[in-house]
């Protein structure tokens, strides 16, 4: 908006600004953020189960998980325990005869119910990889446990060698798989919707007037034409144009911007907006699908649904080791045949294709998401979308919307102008408090909280008054004191300070001072900045990123505030409809880009981005767009994002190395190629190699827990 609009909005104020609901402007930073899952289609294909990718049910399939974990680990310990080829490992013999040799059968029985039970998600998502030819994790831990369970049980009755007994082994996997899905599930929860956030800025009734009366309705039930009653306080139901009364329509839940703006007979207005001030009557000219927060919900819905999803790295190798593994058993029982050894190959190629399920692999990234959302969100930062972590650290533009992220989002006093010698700024400042402190307005709320910080001593007024498009009037201190913007100027046939042209051009909010009808000073509010915004500006320079910043604001008001920060590109004036075209337009570049923003307007922009981030104290819809949620109003925490996913994604590496390499050595020993020079590897040996990749893995990712993502340290770090 432009400055000369800004400063005529603070058009006075009723008296039922004591009475104002101030539900849309209420802080989210201290309540449960509430997060949405934004349909991870490599999950439903990682899972086999497409309902994976939705929004319902997610939380119920954590819960399985973890309860089929916690079940499937009661069961191994006994048969791990009594299966014959682990007590010759570790050195013991389970009886096979006697009156304990029933003791032998309760691996056989407790695998077989391992196996249908807790291997079930593997062998449906293994079945689901197979018939969309698409082999991955899922179908290498379907076919590792089913070949121990058929060669367990061929051991078991005495069909096959015994050194194939390998119950313990199709425990041990059911166990390790069970717990790397639950954590990767449990990284991924999520628990709300950023559609059903849209919905719920709607009021739940509206006020209709019918045959003369007013009638108390579902704004569903709504038609075009009807007439409806917004109370003072209250959202609009539904977009209309106003038909009697004014009001200062707080339009921050759409436009994210703080300031209100005056609307009268004649204005439209949006569903969701919230007049603060004054009642309204609307005519209504577009429900539901037409309305201007549907079309916000539509961009959301599309943004997301056409959001780029890449498959993740650990089922890439999971494929490549399938085939892997695969291919070497097909060679085992080849050579292993073709040198007359028919058993040896059999018993190669089964230890093979056993030994190639990768334990360390399925806990490689499932372990350092857990870690790293867990570390994150001590840190006040939540991970919403471990697509989301794993881009950010190649993110080389970070677009952030200026109000509510870059600054405060509410106004404040920036500077005080004395036009009378026998005055001064604290005297000026402490009357206009007096006099706005009978109000509950942004603006007067600003004036009198920097009276405060002053540690002014505010007098009292009596006689309050204020006028709509006018101002405020009290008497203090037994004068007539009076503030507000252009309008009182005309009222009273008085000249605005010199400094408003000046102000005026830099985009800032102008009141002036009346006493006895008199202009004894100016004040200049704007919506301050940040001061760690500069700090974050100039940190996110230094890890070589463009710095770009978006607003519905007037170009004097961007431009102002760009040059303080040191901001690299501006886009002001920017309708809500238009920020995603912006996000486009820089990917459109070649740029990575991460948008950071806390307004239902930055919805579209959060969810089209490479990397959305919503600030925690933004709207539920921002935060239900985004990826990654700051918890905190700082936007160094940016920087912490940047350093965690550098973190992460060198963890998954350093595991996906490991938890590989394990299987590239062991494999090809376990298949004999060393066998012309007499070793083969034994079972036994690579079991303990399989435990020993495990650990490393899990020890590797617990060193994510040293990581500082403070603010203020991650900012340092930046240097």
């Amino acid at each position: 908006m432009g400055a000369q609009h800004e400063h005529e909005n603070h058009t006075g104020y009723s008296d039922v600004d004591e009475h104002m609901n101030h539900d849309a402007h209420r802080s989210h930073a201290d309540r449960e953020l509430r997060n949405v899952h934004p349909g991870h289609d490599d999950h439903a294909a990682h899972s086999g189960h497409d309902d994976h990718a939705g929004h319902s049910g997610h939380g119920d399939h954590v819960a399985q998980f973890r309860r089929l974990f916690w079940v499937m680990l009661i069961f191994a310990i006994p048969v791990i325990a009594f299966s014959p080829m682990f007590g010759h490992l570790v050195g013991y013999e389970v009886p096979e005869i006697g009156i304990l040799g029933w003791l032998r059968w309760l691996s056989p029985i407790l695998g077989t119910i391992m196996y249908f039970w807790g291997g079930k998600p593997f062998l449906t998502g293994g079945l689901s990889e197979l018939k969309d030819r698409n082999p991955g994790m899922m179908l290498l831990i379907a076919l590792a446990i089913t070949v121990a369970f058929l060669s367990s049980w061929g051991s078991s009755l005495g069909v096959l060698d015994a050194e194939l007994d390998f119950w313990w082994e199709l425990a041990l996997l059911v166990v390790i798989m069970l717990a790397g899905h639950w954590l990767e599930m449990r990284s991924l929860a999520q628990t709300t919707s950023a559609l059903d956030s849209l919905a719920a800025l709607l009021p739940d009734q509206a006020e209709t007037i019918v045959d003369g009366e007013a009638v108390m309705v579902d704004p569903a039930d709504l038609k075009l034409g009807d007439t409806v009653i917004v109370r003072p306080g209250a959202a609009v139901p539904a977009d209309g144009r106003v038909i009697d009364g004014s009001a200062s329509m707080d339009e921050s839940m759409v436009t994210g911007e703080s300031t209100t703006v005056r609307r009268g007979v004649g204005d439209t207005v949006v569903a969701g907006t919230v007049a603060t001030d004054s009642g309204l009557r609307l005519e209504i000219t577009a429900t539901g699908d037409d309305t201007a927060l549907a079309g916000i919900q539509k961009l959301v819905s599309e943004a997301q649904n056409s959001t780029s999803r890449a498959q993740r790295i650990a089922d890439r190798a999971s494929a490549w080791l399938f085939w892997f593994a695969l291919g070497a058993a097909v060679i085992t029982a080849i050579v292993w045949t073709l040198v007359g050894m028919p058993d040896s190959a059999v018993v190669r190629t089964i230890t093979v294709l056993v030994i190639a399920c990768p334990h360390a692999l399925g806990l490689a990234i499932p372990l350092v998401v857990s870690i790293a959302t867990e570390r994150a969100a001590r840190g006040g930062v939540l991970i919403k979308d471990r697509l989301a972590l794993e881009t950010m650290r190649t993110v080389d533009s970070v677009l952030f919307d200026k109000t509510g992220t870059l600054t405060k989002g509410e106004p404040s006093v920036t500077a005080v102008e004395v036009t009378t010698e026998n005055s001064t700024e604290d005297e000026i400042l402490a009357l206009a408090a007096a006099a706005e402190s009978g109000s509950e307005h942004p603006l007067a709320r600003a004036i009198v909280r920097a009276a405060e910080d002053r540690g002014l001593e505010i007098p009292a007024a009596t006689n309050f008054s204020s006028s709509p498009a006018v101002g405020v009037n009290a008497e203090v201190n037994g004068a007539e004191v009076a503030v507000g913007g252009p309008y009182l100027l005309s009222k009273h046939g008085v000249k605005e300070a010199r400094i408003a042209a000046q102000w005026s051009s830099e985009g800032a909010i102008i009141l002036h001072v009346l006493r006895g009808g008199s202009v004894i000073g100016a004040l200049r509010l704007a919506d301050e900045i940040r001061p760690e915004s500069r700090e974050a500006v100039d940190a996110l320079h230094r890890r070589g990123a463009q710095v770009v910043m978006i607003t519905g604001d007037a170009e004097a008001v961007a431009q102002s505030v760009a040059a303080e920060l040191g901001i690299d590109r501006v886009f002001a004036g920017v309708h809500p409809a238009d920020k995603a075209a912006k996000v486009a337009e820089l990917q459109g570049e070649g740029r990575k880009v991460a948008m950071v923003g806390d307004g239902v307007n930055d919805a579209p922009a959060l969810a089209a981005a490479d990397v959305g981030i919503a600030i925690g104290a933004g709207t539920d819809v921002a935060i239900g767009s985004a990826g990654v949620i700051l918890a905190s109003d700082d936007p160094r925490s940016v920087l912490s994002v940047i350093e965690l996913s550098r973190a992460t994604f060198r963890k998954m590496k350093q595991n996906l190395w490991w938890a590989a390499g394990y299987n590239i050595i062991s494999v090809p020993l376990a298949a004999g190629v060393l066998a012309p020079i007499g070793f083969v590897l034994p079972m036994s040996v690579g079991a303990i190699l399989m435990s020993i990749s495990t650990i490393v893995v899990a020890l590797n990712a617990q060193l994510l827990r040293r990581l500082d993502l403070r603010p203020e340290a991650s900012a340092s770090a930046a240097q």
